[in-house]
C-alpha cells in the first residue's frame, strides 16, 4: 500500500470508531434521559470500557470516556426488585448464591438519603419506556442516517431511457452471471455492431422506443435474426445492424427464473435519483424483516463462521462480521479509488446506518442482559398485575428479573464466544467488498 492509501484507510477505519462510539453514547442516552425524568438514580455514564480516561460529574451523574471506545453503559440504582417473601434467595445452591449476591451489589447502591429512587419502583409503562430508549435510539439513527442518504445523496437506479449505460462485450448465460469474459466467450452481437455507451436508441426494427420497457421485449422476441437499430450519437442518427442470439435470460418477475430469449448486449444507464422520507420508511421496513431474518438464522450462520475457522469452508460473504470486520470494511471503503469521495462518505454513513440498525433490533431481543429481556420483565409484570386486579386477587409485587440471571449469565457466554469467533474469522478471513 502507498503511504496515501494507507492515509485513506486508517481515516476510514478513524470515522468508523468515532461513529460507533457516538451510536453507543446515544444508545445510552436512550436510556439515560428518560430515566432522569422518572427520578431513577443514575450514577454513571460512561463511553468506552477500561480504564478511565476523563470524567466529570454533573447532578450526580458521573461521565466519562474510558480507554477502549468499542461499548459503554449507564448505571441505573435499583435495576432488581428485593426478593419476594415467598420466593426467597437460596443461598443453599450455587445459582441462588449467584443470584443472591447479585441483589445484594446491586441493592447497595441505593441510598435513601440521596435523591432519586430505583429503576424497579417506576409503574410498568416507565420501566418499558427507560429500556426501550436505547434500542429506539438506534433505530430512529438509522432513520436519520438513510434518510440523509435518500434525500440528498439518492441511490443509484436503472434510467428508464434508452440511453445505453454499458456495452457487454460478450454473451454469458444469465445461470452464469456475476463472471467475466472467458476466451471461449462469444462476442456480444452489440459490441460486434459498434454500439456504444451514451448512445440512444430510437427504434428496433422500426418499432420508435421511448423507455427501456419499451426496448427489452423486442430485442427478446427478435431471437437469432439481424434488427435495424436506430441510435442517436452525438448530433447524428446511424443504423446499426446486429444479429442478436438466443441466450438464457432472468425472467422480469422472477430473477431466479430463466428463459431462452433474444440478446443484444447492451445495459441500461444507471442514474442517482433522491428520495422522500416514505421511500426511507419503506426501506427501513424492509430492512428491518431483512434484519429479523438474520436474528433468527444467526446460530445456523455462525455455525457457518465455525467451519470457515476450522478451514472446512470458505468465508460467506454475506454472513456476518464482528465489529473489528466492520471498520475494515470502513477502511477499504475510504481507500478505494474505485469510486468517488462522495460515493465514500455515503459508504461509511450506510455502514454506521445499517450497524445503528442491527444494534437496535439486537438489543431488542427478549433474553437478558440485552434491553429486550428487561422489556419483556417490565411487561409480564404489567400483565401479572393487571390479570391480579381482573379476577380480585392481591397484587403479585414486583417480576423478579434476578431470578433469570443464570440464564443470562449462560447468554452472555454465548456473546462473548460469538464475539471472539466472528474476530478471529474477521482476522484471518476478512469480508472484502472490493477483490
Amino acid at each position: 500500500m502507498s503511504i496515501g492509501t494507507i492515509a485513506l484507510y486508517s481515516l476510514g477505519v478513524l470515522l468508523f470508531v468515532l461513529g460507533l462510539a457516538a451510536s453507543i453514547g446515544l444508545h445510552e442516552f436512550g436510556h439515560l434521559i428518560p430515566a432522569k425524568r422518572f427520578g431513577v438514580r443514575v450514577p454513571q455514564y460512561f463511553i468506552g470500557f477500561g480504564p478511565t480516561v476523563w470524567s466529570r460529574t454533573v447532578g450526580g451523574t458521573e461521565y466519562g470516556l474510558k480507554g477502549i471506545p468499542l461499548g459503554g453503559y449507564v448505571k441505573l440504582v435499583g435495576m432488581l426488585p428485593p426478593a419476594s417473601p415467598r420466593h426467597p434467595d437460596n443461598r443453599r445452591t450455587a445459582l441462588g448464591r449467584l443470584v443472591a449476591d447479585a441483589r445484594e451489589a446491586d441493592h447497595e447502591l441505593i441510598d435513601p438519603s440521596l435523591p432519586g429512587r430505583p429503576l424497579y419502583t417506576l409503574p410498568v409503562w416507565q420501566k418499558v419506556v427507560t429500556m426501550a430508549g436505547g434500542p429506539v435510539t438506534n433505530l430512529v439513527l438509522a432513520y436519520v442516517i438513510f434518510a440523509a442518504i435518500f434525500g440528498f445523496y439518492g441511490t443509484h437506479e436503472m434510467s428508464q431511457s434508452t440511453v445505453i449505460g454499458s456495452v457487454s462485450r460478450c454473451v454469458i448465460p444469465a445461470d452464469q452471471g456475476g463472471r467475466d469474459c472467458l476466451p471461449g466467450d462469444p462476442a456480444a452481437p452489440a459490441y460486434l455492431a459498434g454500439f456504444r455507451a451514451g448512445d440512444k436508441v430510437l427504434s428496433f426494427n422500426g418499432t420508435p422506443v421511448h423507455t427501456w420497457d419499451d426496448l427489452t421485449p423486442l430485442i427478446r422476441k427478435n431471437g437469432a435474426a439481424t434488427a435495424d437499430v436506430v441510435v442517436q450519437r452525438g448530433g447524428e442518427q446511424l443504423t446499426l445492424h446486429p444479429t442478436t442470439v438466443v441466450s438464457l435470460r432472468p425472467d422480469d418477475n422472477n430473477q431466479t427464473a430463466f428463459h431462452k430469449v433474444g440478446f443484444l448486449g447492451v445495459g441500461p444507464s444507471i442514474v442517482r435519483v433522491t428520495h422522500g422520507l416514505g421511500y426511507t420508511t419503506a426501506q427501513m421496513g424492509t430492512m428491518i424483516k431483512g434484519t429479523a431474518k438474520v436474528l433468527v438464522s444467526m446460530p445456523v450462520k455462525l455455525y457457518g463462521v465455525a467451519r470457515t475457522a476450522l478451514g472446512l469452508q470458505p468465508r460467506d460473504r454475506e454472513g456476518p462480521m464482528s465489529v473489528i470486520g466492520a471498520g475494515r470494511v470502513a477502511g477499504e471503503i475510504a481507500a478505494t479509488d474505485e469510486v468517488s469521495s462522495s460515493a465514500k462518505i455515503i459508504g461509511v454513513a450506510s455502514l454506521l446506518a445499517s450497524l445503528n440498525l442491527f444494534l437496535g433490533l439486537f438489543n431488542l431481543v427478549p433474553l437478558l442482559p440485552l434491553d429486550g429481556g428487561h422489556i419483556a420483565g417490565a411487561l409480564y409484570e404489567g400483565v401479572k398485575r393487571r390479570l391480579a386486579r381482573l379476577f380480585g386477587r392481591p397484587d403479585p409485587g414486583h417480576a423478579d428479573v434476578a431470578r433469570l440471571l443464570p440464564v443470562a449469565y449462560l447468554v452472555g457466554v454465548a456473546f462473548l464466544v460469538m464475539t471472539l469467533l466472528l474476530v478471529y474469522v474477521d482476522l484471518v478471513d476478512p469480508i472484502r467488498i472490493f477483490s
